[in-house]
């Protein structure tokens, strides 16, 4: 140990007992910085040094990560410059980390001098902060007032130093707890918002739902001012949905796909964290009602190579408001989950869109049947019969004309029909009840069957989609029977109770093979209808007739 001269006292009563009260005051502390302050008065206040510093080590122990000082004010600070990284005396204690006392620093041998500015400092005092037998950093203490430092001086700076060492220890500990911790539960919201999402696989397939819960959950994951999902349609990114501050008009709003950050994003499958958004996306944050944000991140999303989008987030919540590496490990997990759901819905709507035009030529191409098979042809007959009467005159032309009054008014109590079953207006005026009340007395009085109707249901409280399905399948069913049947009666029962709405309509007809295709009696299309409102149909046949019973959940 390095020495000058200086007093031997040892430690009296009352500076052991300020000691031990610094000790237990350090070593409750979870606070690195609030350890390091008191460490660095209660230095001065037991040696009466006018100027305390700690150096931190960096990683290799070569030099000065971080240099903290007091006695030293701002202006004395800013005159100084640049704060030492370890040469001179301190690298002494740096490279032989044991006590050193001198009574004349400048005199050392290893002394550099003090730069332009610096306060004049001669007797010096140095302790290394030794954590689990390694060197952490080193308390220096300079300019005692009264004299030089003795060993009582050191002494109690040693086992200052000591109890420093268990307050850090403890502090830095305390500190990567609580950001494992918190680490620990990032990740689990990245769990749960994965989850949420891949739970929206099977139990959600409206695109837009999955889009609002793709934004919200996001935007919590990464605690985001906003955050904004852009789809890709054709060569623009469009703003599909958003969650938190926004402007009216971002959703709508567009950017090019080629000549945009969010366009780079996408096309190269990789993330990006912007800093400065003003500086990086320039007005692209103004086209999507996001002004006045500061950082950004951007991840795309793609599914199976194709890309589908670019989920960003704006302006962290948190104290730093930068987005990290983790934000983007959590988001990028998170939008690839997203990237399934988002195409599981688009392709789920692609085909409820094929379906729906598929369905709409059937029924084109059965009214087209209807009207050349029956209403034109009639109308052709009509011409006829006319026509002969008008080469025939007289009286085979007057009752050519009543024929054709008595045909005229069939053709046109036809096509009163046809429009009926192309979209009742009862169903709409009146309600579900009227509309299979219509129905079943044009059934009777066009096909002359005997149509029994027991329909009990609490109108106000049917989804409108739901009485137009049973209304189309009672339609179906009436239209087999007329045509393949040879029925006489048909028992039409609709009735709901708290958990399901039920349909059944029983014929006494000659049935049919249920082994044989029944493509002709437009069956596939009624377990369609029925699927797509979450039900189910079936149809029991025999020689003594047909029942097709559906039931819908409520």
């Amino acid at each position: 140990m390095a020495r000058g001269g200086g007093s031997d006292s040892r430690l009296d009563p009352a500076q052991a007992e300020r000691l031990l009260e610094a000790g237990r005051s350090l070593v409750v502390e979870l606070d690195l910085e609030v350890v390091l302050e008191r460490l660095l008065a209660t230095a001065r206040e037991l040696t009466g040094a006018r100027y305390a510093a700690i150096g931190v080590l960096d990683a290799e122990r070569r030099g000065l990560e971080r240099f903290l000082t007091s006695g030293i004010d701002a202006a004395t600070h800013a005159a100084i410059g640049d704060l030492p990284r370890g040469r001179g005396i301190l690298g002494l204690l740096i490279d032989e980390p044991r006590p050193i006392v001198l009574s004349d620093v400048g005199s050392h041998p290893r002394s550099y001098g003090f730069p332009a500015g610096h306060p004049p400092m001669t007797t010096f005092l140095g302790v290394p902060l030794l954590i689990r037998g390694q060197a952490w950093g080193n308390l220096y203490l300079t300019e005692k007032q009264g004299g030089e430092f003795g060993d009582a001086d050191l002494q109690a700076v040693g086992v200052l130093a000591d109890w420093a060492a268990i307050a850090i220890d403890h502090a830095r500990l305390f500190h990567e707890s609580a950001q494992r911790s918190a680490e620990l539960e990032r990740a689990v919201e990245g769990l749960q918002a994965t989850t949420a999402i891949a739970r929206a696989l099977g139990s959600e397939t409206d695109l837009d739902r999955v889009l609002e819960l793709i934004v919200k959950r996001g935007r919590a994951l990464v605690r985001a001012r906003s955050v904004v999902l852009l789809l890709h349609e054709g060569d623009r990114l469009v703003a599909a949905a958003g969650a938190g501050q926004l402007d009216a008009g971002t959703l709508g709003s567009s950017l090019p796909a080629t000549d945009s950050v969010a366009g780079e994003v996408l096309s190269s499958g990789r993330p990006e964290r912007v800093g400065d958004v003003a500086v990086r996306l320039g007005l692209q944050d103004e086209q999507l009602g996001i002004a006045g944000a500061e950082t950004a991140l951007l991840v795309p999303l793609r599914y199976r190579e194709r890309p589908l989008g670019v989920l960003c987030a704006f302006d962290r919540l948190d104290e730093e408001p930068e987005f990290g590496d983790r934000d983007e490990e959590l988001l990028l997990s998170f939008a690839a989950s997203a990237a399934t759901a988002v195409a599981t819905a688009k392709s789920v709507e692609a085909g409820r869109l094929r379906h729906s035009l598929r369905s709409a030529e059937q029924e084109r191409g059965r009214w087209a049947r209807e009207l050349h098979d029956e209403t034109l042809q009639g109308l052709a007959a009509l011409g006829v019969l006319l026509s002969s009467g008008l080469r025939a005159g007289g009286d085979a032309l007057e009752q050519a004309a009543r024929q054709a009054t008595d045909q005229l008014s069939t053709e046109i109590a036809n096509l009163r029909a046809l429009i009926t079953e192309l979209r009742p207006a009862a169903l709409d005026q009146l309600g579900l009840v009227a509309a299979l009340e219509g129905l079943g007395r044009r059934s009777a009085d066009v096909e002359g069957l005997e149509v029994a109707l027991d329909v009990r249901v609490e109108e106000d409280g049917l989804d409108p989609e739901l009485k137009t399905v049973t209304y189309r399948l009672v339609q179906e069913a009436l239209t087999n029977v007329a045509k393949h049947a040879r029925a006489a009666r048909v028992d039409v029962t609709v009735e709901q109770d708290p958990d399901a709405l039920r349909v059944r309509v029983a014929d006494d007809g000659r049935g049919f093979d249920a082994t044989e295709p029944t493509t002709g009696f437009g069956l596939e299309g009624m377990r369609e209808r029925a699927a797509l409102m979450g039900g189910r149909l079936e149809i029991e046949t025999s020689s003594a007739g047909t029942a097709m019973t559906a039931a819908f959940p409520l």
